[in-house]
């Protein structure tokens, strides 16, 4: 018996697959990842020789339309399933959101993923958990695993492009984070990552000054490796934080 997850973000679908009673921190069994415009092809190729799993739960930004395709490809398994909402509570975390329904679901399963791994690591302080994707989410637990908020803005590809289709002569080659740049490369890459670690270190100083003590800071998403160099307080990049958070989800619903 086995535990599909599956994280459909705004860009690609991330799976991974679990022995029956996985805890989060577990290695998968077997994981990938595609683009959203190759979901049509995930049962005749990624999952043609997976085994039937006993359970599937997911996290889904991409809409209704996205969730129909990857619910398509599953048919041949002849299992309904089961797609997180965020509610007021889950898996021992409580949402503070002013409309706990609308919070995004890949944030909420990340926050429920990343207070699993602060206990698992011994930690009963703050959590504070960014995600760098197409978008980047930089989100505040509380000690007593209250979900307070949490910010969201541009991821660094989004950034450039609102750059190139607002001015004219700055479409040129990636370039590298420096202190002072001296070239339109280094300075729009600099410059993206800098906004990016800004809002980092600024809501760590908030939930610093709010719970009294520093929290743990995790990063995670297919950006994070890097954006991580850049950032200047104690940090930790976990990879599959939201697959932590549905198995977490998982567990808690028996």
């Amino acid at each position: 018996m086995s535990f599909l997850a599956i994280d459909i973000g705004n860009t690609r679908l991330k799976w991974a697959v679990y022995p029956h009673g996985a805890e989060p921190g577990s290695q998968p069994l077997q994981h990938g990842a595609v683009f959203l415009e190759n979901i049509d092809r995930l049962a005749d190729e990624d999952w043609q020789g997976l085994a039937p799993p006993e359970r599937v739960l997911g996290s889904n930004v991409a809409g209704d339309a996205v969730r129909r395709r990857v619910e398509e490809q599953m048919e041949h398994w002849d299992l309904t399933p089961r797609w997180v909402v965020p509610s007021p509570e889950a898996a021992g975390v409580r949402n503070g959101y002013d409309h706990p329904t609308r919070l995004g679901a890949d944030r909420w399963v990340a926050v429920i993923g990343a207070r699993a791994h602060a206990r698992k690591r011994g930690f009963d302080g703050p959590v504070l958990i960014v995600m760098v994707g197409t978008a980047v989410t930089v989100d505040a637990l509380s000690a007593d695993a209250q979900f307070l908020g949490g910010l969201i803005l541009p991821g660094h590809g989004i950034m450039l492009r609102a750059l190139e289709g607002g001015t004219s002569g700055l479409r040129v080659p990636t370039g590298e984070v420096r202190d002072f740049p001296t070239n339109t490369s280094d300075a729009l890459t600099t410059g993206g990552t800098f906004a990016i670690t800004g809002a980092i270190e600024r809501m760590h100083r908030l939930l610093t000054q709010r719970e009294g003590r520093s929290p743990m800071l995790l990063m995670t998403g297919g950006a994070g490796w890097k954006v991580a160099p850049a950032v200047d307080v104690p940090h930790e990049l976990v990879e599959g934080l939201i697959f932590d958070g549905l198995l977490a989800v998982d567990a808690a619903r028996g």
